[in-house]
């Protein structure tokens, strides 16, 4: 664990913080799909993500999820961390968007290292600054941009995440994330399409204009 620790952290983390995960962590390989944290649950181990990539949902008033942004290698969730420091229930349902390997910290060991290692701080509050940027970014597509907007930034993430133009999403899971019906998206996929930003495959979308920002 330590060498893939290093890998992905060691110009991040201190070696001898590096030693003591390696010491009380856990490694957990998920495939895609795979529910990591649910709504309710209460989070007792915090995720240091070491390959793939996880979206984080939120669960709306009626009952519907909605994305709220995705993490990376290198990455953790500061929800997730909330709740851990908050001994409350997950407000989030964390699912695996492709396969990977997630290190797993104890509850406890988040607030020791806060006052322990200064690499660990600074880990926390960027993830907190990154994590609260994304969420606003979330914030600003519902309140600001039309579906269909919203519908392109979807598939340049998915598409960045996923280092590929090909996204293999069904439209219906298009418009769970989105939080929308199958037939609101069918239709502005089509549009997206005829404007020459995406192809229509069988069972895939092709990205064929990137997003520049």
């Amino acid at each position: 664990m330590i060498d893939l620790l290093k890998k992905t952290y060691g110009a991040i983390f201190e070696e001898k913080l590096i030693e003591e995960i390696a010491q009380v962590s856990s490694l957990h390989d998920f495939e895609e799909g795979e529910i990591l944290i649910d709504f309710g649950d209460y989070i007792k181990k915090m995720p240091l993500l070491l390959h793939g990539a996880i979206k984080i949902l939120r669960e709306d008033f009626d009952e519907g999820e909605l994305l709220l942004y995705f993490i990376e290698k290198g990455d953790t969730c500061a929800m997730t961390m909330a709740c851990c420091m908050g001994q409350t229930k997950s407000e989030i349902r964390a699912v695996a968007e492709t396969n990977g390997t997630v290190i797993m910290i104890p509850v406890e060991k988040i607030e020791e290292w806060l006052g322990k290692y200064k690499s660990w701080r600074n880990f926390v509050f960027n993830s907190y600054n990154n994590r609260l940027k994304e969420m606003l970014s979330a914030i600003d597509n519902l309140a600001f941009m039309n579906m269909s907007e919203r519908l392109l930034n979807y598939i340049y993430e998915k598409a960045k995440i996923n280092k590929t133009n090909q996204i293999q999403n069904t439209h219906q899971e298009i418009a769970y994330d989105l939080n929308t019906s199958r037939v609101v998206i069918s239709r502005l996929l089509k549009v997206l399409e005829n404007e020459g930003k995406i192809r229509l495959n069988r069972a895939s979308i092709e990205v064929l204009e990137k997003n520049n920002s």
